[in-house]
């Protein structure tokens, strides 16, 4: 059985580990770092990009970008592009020291020059927006989604339902292992931005290849569109104690 838990429940299982000083954060960064480097084990000089929002989500795509600017930079390239107005502060510095650079987010909204833009990169990481956002995308997020043809099946087709144990360090034999059809993985930080955690909703979304999802899957992978949209979702063990599950699917 594969069992899944709301937004909700994940957050409840969160607090008294977060006010106990527990590193959550830099446990799902390290669980996400592992599943890229193990994605982009055959390239010695990748091109990772970094979409990167406000929230918690956007801190565990910057302290994995650092791990992978320490990894592969300077042969390879890790940039940041930010969607949100304050990016979690310390996970960019540790970026930043490791080697990643930032671009500027303009063209990144332009649907005539992002999808050529994307291109140039082996692997995408999605830390725009998380278990935290209801009601769709909006803002910066929402321009950059759509500027690349965000949608089921047009940026990052998925690669279908599936999942990795906990703790695993990718995907497995049949999940993807490099850029696919002229275009990078979409690895997605926790859930797709723009796909509702509890009910798998979408409008408009960034479909992932692959999906890293921290302490629980959450019931909107499995629900609605979620599993359309999710790719092959890996599970990373980061300690919670969970109760009954939202759902449970065979």
């Amino acid at each position: 059985m594969t069992d899944a838990w709301t937004a909700a429940q994940i957050r409840a299982a969160e607090k008294p580990l977060l006010e106990a000083g527990e590193p959550l954060m830099q446990r799902a960064a390290d669980g996400l770092a592992g599943v890229v480097s193990g994605l982009l084990r055959a390239s010695s000089a990748p091109r990772i990009l970094l979409l990167v929002g406000s929230g918690d989500n956007g801190g565990d795509a910057l302290y994995a970008g650092a791990s992978l600017a320490q990894e592969f930079v300077p042969g390879g390239v890790v940039t940041v592009v930010p969607t949100g107005s304050r990016l979690h502060e310390a996970g960019l510095a540790a970026a930043l020291v490791a080697g990643a650079t930032v671009d500027a987010l303009g063209p990144w909204t332009d649907p005539a020059a992002a999808p050529g833009l994307l291109r140039g990169y082996d692997v995408v990481l999605d830390g725009m927006v998380g278990t935290g956002a209801s009601g769709g995308l909006r803002g910066d997020a929402r321009r950059v989604v759509a500027a690349l043809g965000g949608g089921a099946g047009s940026v990052g087709e998925g690669a279908g339902a599936g999942s990795a144990g906990p703790g695993a360090g990718g995907p497995g034999p049949s999940g993807p292992s490099g850029p696919v059809l002229g275009r990078p993985l979409v690895v997605a930080v926790d859930l797709p931005s723009g796909l509702h955690p509890d009910d798998g909703s979408a409008e408009l979304v960034l479909p992932a290849d692959v999906t890293v999802t921290f302490g629980g899957r959450k019931a909107g992978l499995l629900r609605g569109s979620g599993p359309m949209l999710a790719g092959r979702v890996v599970l990373i063990d980061i300690g919670l104690r969970l109760g009954a599950p939202e759902l449970s699917t065979p």
